[in-house]
């Protein structure tokens, strides 16, 4: 079957995120008393909604709080991040989104971020033209790893999953993906190389690897 769309993940994928994800949470568990090491976040929280996140440090840590309040201060100091600077884009992400769109595939973002994170990256970097729709958590009500995104973003292009690739850089990403019946192209990062990727299609060191993979299948298909 034919590829016709790619959908990417944004945090890790697009953007360069998680590290600043990272320091966030510090900041908010600080507050608490609350000490959280870069492996525990590399290992259990990089690429998880804020909410799940949230859930696991109130059992894991003993912390007095809700989870609703927790993502709430989440979200405000991501915010504030937001409002002095934008995530940084990864290598060669501009280049690759545009050779696909320049190619005629379809695409889309599947995220566990908000619509208003998402918007501050293809304002900032320029690539809201090349991404037909958006879906993020404030589309689903189960977010990754389940896979109401994908099927959603599917459902919106009016393409199939045999018809589609998602690129991702975690593991819960890549359930997501293969759990709606998407190849999956995995992209890890420092923050989850340690992931397992055994249900992924293929494992990249970059997005330009990425995007010389799917030329290649494009020709053939």
């Amino acid at each position: 079957m034919p590829i016709k769309a790619i959908l990417f993940d944004h945090d890790g994928t697009l953007v360069d995120s998680e590290p600043a994800h990272f320091e966030i949470w510090r900041t908010v568990l600080a507050r608490y008393n609350t000490e959280l090491s870069e492996r525990q976040y590399r290992d259990i929280y990089a690429g998880v909604p804020a909410r799940a996140n949230a859930l696991d440090m109130i059992a894991r840590f003993s912390i007095a709080e809700t989870p609703e309040r927790l993502v709430e201060q989440k979200v405000v100091e991501t915010r504030e991040y937001l409002s002095r600077t934008a995530f940084p884009i990864m290598p060669d992400a501009r280049e690759v989104t545009g050779h696909f769109h320049s190619q005629g595939l379809r695409m889309a973002i599947v995220t566990g971020s908000s619509q208003a994170v998402v918007a501050a990256t293809t304002r900032t970097h320029q690539l809201a033209p090349y991404f037909e729709t958006v879906v993020a958590s404030d589309d689903v009500e189960r977010n990754k790893p389940h896979p109401d995104g994908y099927r959603l973003a599917m459902q919106r292009l009016g393409v199939k999953a045999d018809e589609c690739l998602a690129i991702e850089d975690t593991e819960h990403g890549l359930m997501a993906a293969a759990d709606a019946g998407i190849p999956c192209l995995v992209v890890p990062n420092a923050m989850s190389m340690q992931h397992d990727f055994s249900r992924a299609t293929a494992s990249f060191g970059g997005l330009a690897e990425v995007r010389s993979w799917v030329a290649e299948k494009f020709r053939q298909s």
